[in-house]
């Protein structure tokens, strides 16, 4: 199968799937989500993605239909029914179907997984950036599927030609791209901001802190300005989709490029790291 989704149980190509309008994500955004790659049919980092998958949905207080060991195992036989081993796996659950109200409603949580063919970036091709005010909710930790502004952010860098918007608040603070971490070099130290309420604490920026720890890098989990942003020695972007980018360009202007030989030890040993994970 070149393409597949899945909903409560039932799969199949992902172009013949259909869901109930009733469903509390047609009125509401109403669930979360978690995705990851997969390549040569091994799904990277799964028990980080499945633990954080449970714990946004237990903030929102939506119980999750199956243990997180029927839905890795649900994972892992699905992406076997693929042509291709090398993929994006992304799930969701929605809090039921029922009725439009607003107040929470007595039904079974849905299941959705979809999972299509896709390749992650080596890293070693800069990426352009912009910058947009972050104009999200006080919620960011929480993997939710009302992502509005991400949408509207990250059309704004793809009009513009970039990868990725830089979002951050009224003061200048950085916080996050419109779908992935950022975080910057400078003297030797990687800084990147902190889990709180207006970032997603992404599995890739886990695994990053634990390849400085490896490498014996200093990093600070600390906020930083839009000015030390464009003034940084590096400016690296991570995701699940894409371990580890460098910018070149943000909002037209040149950055980085000042500690190239930093930024490749980091990018090499999370290559490596995942390249290791998912050997045939």
């Amino acid at each position: 199968m070149e393409r597949l989704g899945y909903y409560n149980g039932v799969y199949g190509p992902l172009e013949d799937m259909t869901v109930p309008m009733n469903d509390r994500v047609s009125w509401f955004g109403d669930g979360v989500y978690d995705a990851g790659p997969c390549r040569n049919y091994h799904i990277f980092a799964l028990d980080e993605h499945v633990d954080r998958f449970f714990r946004s949905a237990e903030a929102l207080q939506i119980r999750i239909p199956v243990s997180k060991e029927e839905l890795k195992n649900t994972l892992n036989s699905l992406v076997h029914e693929m042509d291709t081993g090398n993929l994006f796996v992304y799930y969701q659950v929605t809090r039921g179907t029922g009725p439009r109200k607003h107040a929470f409603i007595d039904s079974p949580a849905n299941l959705w997984i979809t999972l299509t063919p896709a390749e992650i970036s080596d890293g070693h091709v800069p990426i352009q950036l912009i910058t947009t005010e972050d104009t999200r909710f006080f919620h960011c930790n929480i993997k939710t599927l009302n992502l509005i502004p991400s949408v509207m952010a990250a059309q704004k860098a793809e009009s513009a030609g970039c990868k990725e918007a830089v979002l951050y608040r009224p003061g200048g603070r950085v916080t996050e791209c419109a779908h992935s971490n950022v975080h910057i070099l400078r003297d030797g130290v990687l800084y990147t901001a902190p889990t709180d309420n207006l970032i997603l604490p992404g599995i890739a920026r886990a695994h990053l802190l634990r390849a400085c720890t490896a490498l014996d890098i200093p990093f600070r989990e600390e906020a930083f300005s839009l000015t030390e942003l464009f003034a940084a020695d590096e400016v690296i972007v991570t995701s699940s989709s894409n371990l580890c980018l460098r910018a070149d360009q943000i909002d037209g202007k040149c950055v980085g490029g000042k500690d190239t030989d930093l930024y490749e030890k980091l990018r090499s040993y999370l290559l490596d790291e995942f390249y290791a994970a998912t050997k045939h």
